[in-house]
């Protein structure tokens, strides 16, 4: 009887370690995966990086550059080209974003509708806090150019997210994200985008990262517009807070 007893409690813990306990982990991992992919695409305690955003659109092609700096949630942006449009600010302080520029009196306040578009909604692809803005499970494997990744299911956490869900494809042995279909309220495949990692960064503590190197985005809505988003210069610096001080920016 005993070790009839022995031999039904080693089965549901055997059990457990199979299923249940596999369950709570992937629940666990799922935002340490999405952290670990985050800080390669800035979220780190300050860091800053220029950009160049080419949108080809029915074959003509259109280029700004901007000069981006980071820390957590936050992000500055200033277009450093052409040269007429180099007195425009993007500011991002907790998914909060206004657009300045000289001569306007007042900030404007982005809405969430605007954020659907043009440069908003590239900054909001390349946004750094997966980790805090969405929950996500676990819901497969796939390889993506022959890479084996994680397939993250992201469900918004909050109303002022500008993408309801997000499918992501991180890297089992990189945990950087290769890839994400971005999905409306509706439901409707809106943007795809996919990642590369050429730039290597310096953390804080000494370590050494991965670091996004190229971004491009194409339009599920229209097919002929694609948008490259290539960072260079990258480095970790630190960023003051009152870098994003909205006050001091409009004075």
């Amino acid at each position: 009887m005993l070790n009839k007893r022995r031999a039904i409690i080693l089965i549901i813990l055997v059990f457990l370690g199979a299923s249940g306990q596999k369950i709570l982990a992937q629940e666990r991992t799922v935002k340490d995966i999405l952290a670990h992919a985050d800080r390669a695409r800035g979220n780190l305690e300050g860091i800053v990086w220029d950009i160049s955003i080419t949108t080809n659109e029915d074959g003509s092609p259109e280029t700004r550059g901007l000069n981006v700096k980071v820390k957590g949630d936050n992000t500055l942006a200033r277009y450093t080209s052409p040269p007429a449009i180099n007195d425009r600010t993007v500011l991002m302080v907790e998914r909060n974003m206004w657009f300045i520029r000289s001569g306007l009196k007042k900030p404007v306040s982005i809405s969430p509708r605007q954020k659907l578009m043009g440069d908003a909604a590239n900054g909001d692809i390349a946004s750094t806090n997966y980790a805090e803005d969405y929950s996500g499970v676990l819901s497969g494997d796939e390889a993506i150019n022959g890479e084996a990744c994680y397939v993250l299911d992201l469900k918004a956490a909050g109303k002022n997210v500008t993408y309801d869900r997000i499918r992501y494809w991180v890297s089992k042995e990189r945990l950087v994200g290769v890839k994400a279909d971005f999905y409306t309220i509706s439901g409707k495949l809106f943007k795809t985008a996919e990642f590369k990692y050429d730039n290597r960064v310096r953390t804080t503590p000494g370590e050494e990262i991965p670091f996004v190197s190229e971004l491009t985005i194409h339009d599920a809505i229209r097919p002929d517009k694609v948008t490259m988003l290539k960072y260079s210069n990258v480095r970790v610096q630190a960023v003051p807070d009152s870098t994003f001080n909205l006050n001091l920016l409009v004075r």
